[in-house]
């Protein structure tokens, strides 16, 4: 294949376009804040059975208490309604007032007894509700901190994209200009052997493989017309000869 040296060399350039634009994609799909934003996902993730668990601790906690809450208002009705009984008067054979003495005394125990009870619930509430407000400060510190990365990353998208756009439309510029079998030769190599399908031979080395060249290599290429589109034996890209070549 043939193709002028000025058109060989603008073949560099197309690659330098290409790699550029290689860079770009593959920063764009490994941004630090796009794996800060999956590694705090996985952090509210790892939260969520403890928050629905201190929740619920929460929850059957306070329904005990309310419980207690009742009883105990149950028992302290019932207790001052006995003890308005024997102080009115009312009741003036001494064995129903013996009866009503013991009942009050009951009543008293049971609700001393009630009261401990709740407030040992109460007790253990407070203590969730601490776990469960640990728990949820711990998630929105994580939420803030995935916001502000999410930011972060939008931020270099924007920058990344609008990098991509203009290289790509320098490309698209460039490679209309490019003879259109050389250029299909290039695309093949390039999708072939890992984006690079053309490279300078610089100081006696390639520049697709960056293996040296042997010397029948370098006697060939030395021999080659300035117009013959090079290609190394050992990587098959394109070879562009330039005044850094060494040969």
């Amino acid at each position: 294949m043939k193709a002028d040296p000025f058109v060989q060399l603008r073949l560099l350039e197309l690659q330098g376009l290409d790699s550029a634009l290689d860079r770009l994609r593959h920063r764009r799909r490994t941004l630090p804040e796009t794996a800060e934003m999956g590694r705090l996902d996985g952090l509210v993730d790892a939260l969520r059975d403890a928050v629905v668990r201190a929740e619920t601790e929460v929850s059957d906690l306070g329904r005990e208490q309310a419980k207690f809450e009742r009883e105990i208002e149950q028992v302290r009705v019932r207790r001052e309604r006995d003890q308005q009984r024997m102080s009115s008067g009312a009741v003036t054979v001494a064995k129903q007032l013996q009866d009503l003495e013991h009942e009050v005394a009951t009543l008293s125990r049971r609700q001393s007894d009630l009261e401990d009870s709740e407030l040992e619930v109460m007790e253990r509430a407070e203590s969730a509700q601490g776990e469960l407000d640990r728990l949820l400060a711990q998630r929105a510190d994580h939420l803030a901190a995935r916001t502000e990365a999410e930011r972060a990353r939008d931020a270099a998208f924007v920058e990344i994209d609008a990098e991509l756009e203009r290289t790509v439309v320098e490309r698209a510029e460039l490679a209309a200009g490019m003879p259109a079998d050389l250029l299909a030769l290039y695309e093949r190599l390039r999708a072939s052997e890992g984006g690079v399908g053309a490279g300078e031979i610089s100081r006696g080395r390639c520049g697709g493989c960056h293996l040296d060249l042997m010397n029948n290599e370098k006697t060939e290429i030395r021999a080659a017309a300035s117009d013959e589109v090079l290609r190394h034996e050992e990587c098959g890209r394109i070879m562009v000869r330039t005044a850094e070549s060494g040969l």
